[in-house]
């Protein structure tokens, strides 16, 4: 199979696995993608995982592939915060929550970080636009939040949260604080309840 062909059978997909391309093409030699990688036709993601470079220059593309190569997982913490602008820097790694291990990925599109919670906790997140009909998994503002201080508990004083630099108009706007206390209770964590109080009365008392 020719690189012309091969691209336009996947361009559309973004990123792709060796499983979805030996399902479609049985007889395909993988030799071929190391070829191709060599020559920056491809960018290798993590073993068995590829994207096409022209994806390097399109926004938010580093969000949709975190959802690609490490399943299940959703952006949040501070990728998600700096997604809907509640933390004004730019983040350095793109960061998802899995029900898998805590593991870290590099290549050229990012460093890839993944922290581990327990499958009860994966929810809170909706489905964000990427391009055409294609969607990527982003932790709601409030989950975002809360994973923030369910997996980082030194957030524990208002020096702390300070420290943070939350935009406070955007959490004003963004924050349901309803939707954040029935989300805490889900959690059934004291520890976590009470580093939530300190952040509510920070940012909005």
């Amino acid at each position: 199979m020719d690189y012309i062909g091969f691209k336009n059978a996947f361009f559309d997909k973004v990123c792709f696995s060796s499983h979805q391309i030996y399902s479609r093409y049985p007889e395909f030699n993988n030799n071929n993608l190391t070829r191709w990688v060599k020559k920056e036709l491809l960018v290798k993601l993590r073993n068995g995982h590829y994207a096409f470079p022209e994806y390097l220059e399109v926004p938010d593309s580093p969000l949709y592939i975190a959802n690609r190569i490490y399943r299940p997982s959703y952006i949040s913490l501070h990728s998600a915060l700096a997604f809907y602008g509640i933390i004004p820097e730019a983040v350095v790694q793109v960061t998802s929550v899995t029900s898998l291990k805590t593991v870290e990925f590099k290549n050229r599109f990012g460093t890839f970080s993944y922290k581990s919670m327990q499958p009860a906790l994966m929810f809170g997140y909706d489905q964000k636009p990427f391009i055409k009909t294609i969607t990527m998994l982003v932790a709601k503002p409030e989950k975002a939040l809360l994973d923030l201080l369910y997996l980082y508990p030194f957030y524990d004083s208002e020096n702390e949260m300070k420290a943070l630099r939350f935009d406070e108009d955007i959490m004003h706007e963004l924050i349901n604080l309803k939707t954040l206390n029935d989300y805490t209770e889900r959690i059934k964590s004291k520890a976590l309840a009470k580093r939530v109080k300190i952040m509510v009365e920070t940012y909005f008392l």
